[in-house]
C-alpha cells in the first residue's frame, strides 16, 4: 500500500505541476488530488522538494539507464569512454525530453531543484556529481581534481539552464543535440590551463573532493 500511495502522490504531483507550475501547487493540493490525508506527502517524502526529487528520479532515471549500463560494461571490459561519449549520454535524453509534451516541465523542475544550491536526497548515484567526475578523471588523468570539479559544474549549469529554461509562449527549441554535445565536449576536454596545477596522485580523487558545485549532495 505504501508503494501505491507514493506512486499516486507522484502521479498527481506531476499532473498538477504540468497544469499549474511548481509555484502554484501546494502540498495540500497534491494530497487532496491523490485523495489522501493532509500529511501524506510529509509522511512518504518529507517535503515538497523531496517529492520533486523522487518524481525526477522516477521519471528521468530510466532515460539514462540503458546507455549508462552500456558505459559501465565498457569500463568493466577495460575501455575508458571518451569525453564525447559521456557527454552524448547526458545530452541526448535532455534533447528528447525538450521535445516531448511533459518533458519541458520535468526539465524545469530538474533545473530549479539542482540549481537551488540545496543538498538533495538523491538515491540514484548518477544524479550526483561523483560518478561523472570519475569518468572525466579517467579520460583526462592530466587534470587536477579541482579542474575536473569546475569543468563539470560549468557543464551541468549550462545544460540545466539551456534545457530547463521556462517555457515561453512561443517555445524556441534548443540547438541540435550534436551542436550541444560538441560545445560541452570541447569545454570538458579542453587543454589544461597553463597556470593550472597538474593532477597530483596524492590529491583525493574527484569522488572525494568537497561538494562545492550546486546541487551536489
Amino acid at each position: 500500500m505504501t508503494a501505491q500511495s507514493r506512486a499516486r502522490l507522484l502521479d498527481e504531483a506531476e499532473r498538477l505541476f504540468l497544469a499549474h507550475g511548481y509555484d502554484k501547487v501546494s502540498i495540500r493540493a497534491v494530497n487532496a488530488a491523490a485523495g489522501m490525508n493532509p500529511a501524506a506527502v510529509h509522511y512518504h517524502f518529507g517535503s515538497k522538494r523531496d517529492l520533486v526529487v523522487a518524481l525526477l528520479q522516477q521519471r528521468l532515471g530510466p532515460l539514462w539507464a540503458e546507455p549508462l549500463a552500456d558505459l559501465e560494461r565498457a569500463r568493466a571490459a577495460g575501455r575508458t569512454p571518451t569525453v564525447g561519449e559521456v557527454v552524448t549520454i547526458i545530452v541526448e535524453p535532455f534533447d528528447r525530453l525538450a521535445r516531448e509534451p511533459n518533458g519541458p516541465m520535468l526539465l524545469q523542475l530538474l533545473a530549479r531543484t539542482v540549481l537551488s544550491g540545496h543538498e538533495l536526497p538523491w538515491d540514484d548515484p548518477w544524479f550526483r556529481h561523483e560518478p561523472w567526475r570519475g569518468l572525466l578523471a579517467a579520460a583526462r588523468p592530466d587534470l587536477s581534481a579541482r579542474e575536473i570539479t569546475d569543468r563539470w559544474r560549468l557543464a551541468f549549469d549550462l545544460l540545466l539552464q539551456l534545457y530547463g529554461r521556462p517555457v515561453a509562449d512561443a517555445f524556441v527549441p534548443p540547438p541540435a543535440a550534436a551542436t550541444v554535445v560538441g560545445f560541452v565536449t570541447a569545454g570538458l576536454d579542453a587543454p589544461r590551463p597553463a597556470d593550472a596545477s597538474p593532477a597530483d596522485p596524492s590529491t583525493p580523487g574527484p569522488s572525494r573532493t568537497a561538494r562545492t558545485e550546486r546541487g551536489a549532495s
